[in-house]
């Protein structure tokens, strides 16, 4: 094991939580567990959903030339839904991981493992984040209450990825960043080449913070048997950072020249800096990453937030401008 450092608080605080996070301190004491379960004390991995549907909605609006009154409503529907499946996913992860968990040092504080919630509590826990989400869900065009409702079943196996292959990021990349393709039918009401190479570059970011932020637990994992991108690069992860690094950058480029109309020089080049800026955050990650630091690992990690914003920032310049 990685040592002490990431034993569970005596007042059911989760290890790598962010500290001084609202639910230990603000959330009433009987709901805390499940507000853990959905990882609302870690905000990053709403964020890291919710961003690609923001990508997919936005790169919609370039293709269009226009914004709707309707946008705005998916704009926040897919924050509200984010937020739910993402806990949704994330308890659903916990059910079917509880017994590795509780061998791993920085998951062992988990309300699973650590006594806080029942299995049983759990995934009814689950079912209703799950439920409300497709509440939300409904009020979207057909085509995108389709392809949301497909979206379970990446949910559903991506927590046993990690038992029979060496790549269970790329089984995370596909569930995290189907919500450029929802948002994007959502806005249109079809689907087409922009979004599923949009869908493929959040897929290349996805294995590239993930595998940072597998690193973590590498020993952990070999002592146990999971399997992760991390394990299989080692000491050639750099390398392998360094190819996701151009792959998300190249197709993120290439989905934005298929979006924005041929004749609109001004916005295509100002939705291009998205992708370029974006690269250079990925660079700076990849300049600092030390598999043997754990804290730097995860601060890595998180600063994916701020890398996937700015993409998002530039979209809305050059729509907007």
């Amino acid at each position: 094991m990685s040592g002490n450092s990431h034993m569970p608080e005596a007042n059911g605080q989760v290890s790598d939580a962010v500290k001084g996070n609202w639910v230990d301190y603000l959330a009433p004491a009987g709901v805390r567990p499940y507000l853990r379960l959905s990882r609302a004390d870690r905000p990053i991995g709403t964020w890291l959903l919710l961003l690609p549907c923001w990508w997919g909605l936005l790169l919609a609006m370039l293709h269009d030339g226009h914004a709707r009154w309707e946008d705005l409503w998916i704009f926040v529907g897919c924050g509200l839904g984010a937020f739910l499946m993402r806990g949704a996913g994330c308890t659903w992860n916990d059910i079917t991981d509880r017994e590795f968990d509780g061998q791993v040092a920085r998951t062992a504080s988990r309300p699973i493992p650590s006594g806080q919630v029942t299995v049983r509590q759990a995934l009814v826990w689950a079912v209703l984040q799950a439920l409300v989400s497709f509440a939300i869900l409904l009020t979207f065009h057909p085509m995108a209450i389709l392809l949301g409702v497909l979206s379970v079943v990446p949910v559903a196996i991506y927590p046993f990825a990690k038992r029979f292959t060496w790549w269970p990021q790329v089984f995370l990349g596909i569930a995290f960043n189907w919500g450029a393709l929802l948002a994007w039918t959502a806005h249109t009401g079809s689907l087409s080449w922009p979004p599923v190479v949009l869908y493929l570059a959040g897929m290349c970011w996805t294995l590239f913070y993930d595998t940072i932020y597998a690193h973590q637990d590498t020993e952990d994992d070999a002592l146990i048997g999971v399997k992760s991108t991390a394990r299989l690069f080692g000491d050639n992860t750099p390398r392998w950072l360094a190819w996701f690094l151009v792959m998300t950058v190249a197709l993120m480029g290439y989905a934005i020249i298929l979006a924005v109309p041929s004749g609109e020089i001004g916005m295509m080049v100002l939705s291009l800096v998205g992708p370029w800026t974006l690269g250079w955050h990925l660079m700076w990650q990849m300049r600092r990453f030390n598999p043997d630091d754990g804290h730097g690992l995860m601060m890595l990690f998180r600063s994916n937030r701020d890398a996937g914003l700015l993409p998002l920032l530039f979209f809305a310049l050059a729509l907007f401008a």
